[in-house]
Order: C-alpha cells, then structure tokens, then sequence
C-alpha cells in the first residue's frame, strides 16, 4: 500500500482504554473525578501558597509550579477524552493529535525536570542551611524553572516536528486514550528508525539525567543526616524529604510501569492502562502526598478558607 501524503491525513482514532459501549460510562464517571480531583486539588495548593507570605520560599515556589503543571498534564489528555466518550466519537483531528504530543511531552517533561530542582533545593535545605538563603536566591530559583521550560520545550518540540515529517497509511487507528508519542509513531508508513533513535535517546537522557541528579542529593542528603547529632534534627531533615520522595517514587515508578509493559509484546492495552498512572493518578494524589503530613499547607489551606469564607 501506498502511503498516503501527509497533508491528506485528517485524522486519527482514539480506541480508549475499553471499546466495551456498557463499560464508557463507568470509565467517563471515573475519568471525571479524577480530572476534577487533580483539577481542583493542585489549585487549591497554588492558591494556598500563594495566599499565605510565610510559605513564599523557594521550596513552595518549585511546588507551585509543580502543581500547575499537573494541571496542564491532565488538561493535555482527559478532556479530550471525556469528549469522545460523551460524542462516542473516536476522532481527533491530525493537527489536535500532534498539538497533543507536543503538549503532553512539554508537561511530562516539566514535571521531570521540577522534581530534580526541588531535590536540589532539598540538598541545599539539609547539607547547607547556613547559606540557603544566600544560594537559593529568587533570581536562581526563576532561572532554574525558565531552564526546565526552555528544555522541555526544545525536547517536545523536535519530537513534534519530527513527527510531521513522517506519512502515514490508512490505517490510523491508536490503541490508547490520548496520542501517545510511540504510538503514534508506529502508525507511519514511512521510515521512523530517526524517529525511534531520537525517541529513546531522549528518554535515557531526560529520563536518566534528572533520575541521577535526584539520586546524587539524596545520597548527600542521607550522609548529612546521618552526620546529625540529634534524633530530632535527623527526623526533621527527613520529614520536609518524605513527601518529595514519594512523589518522585510515584512519578518515576509509574513511568516505568509504561515503558516495561510497552516493550512486552501485544501490550498497546496495557501500555495505555499504565499511562493512567502517571497522566492522571499521580497528578491527583500530589496535592494531598504535599499536604497530608506538611503543617504549613495545613495551616495555609485553613487560612485560604478562613479568608474565602469572609
């Protein structure tokens, strides 16, 4: 079969995580909580913080953006799907796919990228406190966030654009709910061994890169409090880590979920399962991870109502 060009392709297909019509609203009703839930959960934090003077510090600056980008994360994929189980439509247009991949690397990139300056502010906090201050200055940490965008957005949109150069057949139908880049990818008739190149390359250094950089501080981060005289000092050292490591272990351990269940044969399915993991699931449980055991977002929280209330 001739591909067909690439300026006659009109759309694409969406098969969602079921095809099973009984099963779309169970999946719209739970796919629409969650969304509302990370929606509102991560506003909430943004709103918070920034309501309450006391908590604009670097590491409630980096968490802030962290929360906002969860936000563009889900936007990026569930609406989208939300709407085509409402339609039961399918279809998503060639130019809202590949404006779907961009997006969806632009935010999952982000996230990478804040959780390893978050780990940095972290080693800087417990290895450095007499200097924080004087090292975590609000131009560092504005420029640290402008170079995770300036990155994410070099990674999403080489990616995006090679993607338009590729053709495709008339067979475009994706077994996920959202674009996903390999998938995508894999629907072209053209050749796309750059393409895989590029892909994998750019998952080892983005992937890795960061997943060293965290390891790198946590390691000097345990060394430090190992070094603590006090029982105390080490359990609060270790209490502002905990919730930042659970959502690195979150975010990392679902992403490789992904990858693992792609690479096993017949797994486009399972692959589009395990991405709601780290699409949807992790976004939502954020919020409460930074919350839950943190007396400053308690307190700002109560602040927030307390002011929204009058």
């Amino acid at each position: 079969m001739e591909p067909e060009n690439l300026t006659r392709v009109s759309e694409f297909l969406l098969l969602g995580l079921s095809q099973a019509l009984e099963l779309q609203p169970l999946v719209f009703g739970l796919f629409l909580s969650m969304y509302l839930v990370a929606v509102l959960g991560n506003l909430l934090l943004v709103l918070a913080v920034g309501s309450d003077s006391r908590l604009h510090t670097p590491m409630y600056f980096f968490l802030s953006n962290l929360s906002l980008v969860d936000i563009c994360l889900t936007s990026t994929t569930v609406p989208k799907m939300l709407v085509n189980i409402q339609t039961q439509s399918r279809a998503i247009t060639y130019a809202g796919c590949v404006t779907q991949v961009y997006f969806f690397l632009l935010f999952a990139g982000l996230d990478d990228f804040l959780l390893t300056v978050m780990a940095y502010d972290r080693y800087v906090a417990i290895c450095h406190p007499l200097h924080y201050t004087v090292i975590m200055k609000p131009r560092l940490c504005g420029l640290l966030v402008l170079l995770s965008w300036i990155l994410s957005a070099l990674n999403s949109l080489s990616q995006s654009l090679m993607v338009l150069q590729l053709s495709f057949c008339s067979d475009l139908k994706i077994p996920h709910f959202f674009c996903e880049l390999k998938q995508v990818v894999q629907l072209a008739c053209s050749d796309t061994s750059l393409n895989n190149i590029v892909m994998y390359f750019i998952i080892v250094l983005l992937g890795g890169g960061p997943l060293a950089g965290i390891l790198y501080s946590y390691s000097k981060i345990v060394s430090c409090i190992h070094r603590m005289p006090s029982a105390e000092g080490k359990y609060k050292a270790f209490s502002t880590c905990v919730s930042h490591l659970s959502v690195v272990s979150l975010f990392y351990g679902t992403s490789a979920g992904v990858y693992l269940s792609s690479a096993a044969p017949h797994s486009s399915h399972a692959s589009a399962a395990a991405s709601v993991m780290y699409t949807v699931v992790t976004p939502m449980l954020n919020p409460f991870i930074y919350s839950l055991r943190n007396k400053d977002i308690k307190r700002a929280l109560k602040r927030f109502f307390g002011m929204a209330g009058t």
